[in-house]
């Protein structure tokens, strides 16, 4: 696949299908993965794939009430905010929140799941490159991922503990992406001119060129 193909059009992908992802496609998007910067040539992370059903069922639970949680949290704000009330806001975001409630209702059924983890890096940083490099090459693969973070954030504890991650050697969990082949179909995600969003030397410094229209595929 031709690279600006791929960066285009990786995006979030939350409706899978079960099918399972071979070993050969799976050793692929690690290969890729680990050939990431990393600061130092540290290589302080640790892949996980999970596919076994017993732990996806367990894990589809965590990750239910993370997303129960986080919606909780994020509309409680936003009511504060705005004065809406934390129910109205989320019935107006109802069809944006389709696909994401759409992959907790059906987590047990993707086929795959990359989890990363780091040491000496409480940010987290320093494995995202890593993450995203196995996004891309999943793109190459035909194969559909996002990237959570919801399980890092309201049941770390419990997640690690289930996967078997070692109390006493300080790994933070950083993110979890789902895998599988994507029921529908590749595209470029739309999004605000890159005018609208960059300058140039300061912060409302004009940026110099506009692009009205995504570059790929060129004219």
């Amino acid at each position: 696949m031709e690279l600006y193909e791929a960066l285009y059009t990786t995006r979030a992908m939350r409706r899978l299908k079960p099918d399972p992802i071979p070993y050969d496609v799976q050793t692929r998007i690690l290969d890729v993965a680990i050939r990431a910067p990393t600061p130092g040539n540290s290589q302080a992370w640790r892949f996980l794939f999970v596919d076994d059903p017993v732990i996806k069922q367990e894990l589809a639970k965590l990750y239910q009430e993370s997303q129960a949680l986080g919606l909780a949290s994020y509309y409680a704000a936003r009511a504060e905010a705005t004065g809406v009330t934390a129910e109205e806001a989320e019935r107006v975001d109802e069809q944006k929140l389709g696909s994401a409630k759409h992959l907790a209702e059906h987590w047990a059924e993707a086929p795959l799941f990359l989890f990363g983890f780091v040491r000496n890096d409480a940010t987290g940083n320093t494995i995202i490159p890593a993450l995203w490099s196995a996004m891309l090459a999943a793109r190459a693969e035909q194969v559909g991922s996002t990237f959570t973070t919801l399980l890092s954030a309201f049941r770390a504890t419990e997640t690690m503990a289930l996967l078997g991650v070692p109390e006493d050697q300080e790994w933070t969990m950083v993110a979890c992406i789902p895998m599988g082949y994507p029921t529908g179909r590749w595209g470029v995600a739309a999004r605000r001119p890159v005018d609208e969003v960059a300058a140039r030397n300061r912060w409302n410094g004009p940026l110099g060129f506009t692009v009205p229209e995504p570059l790929w595929p060129s004219p």
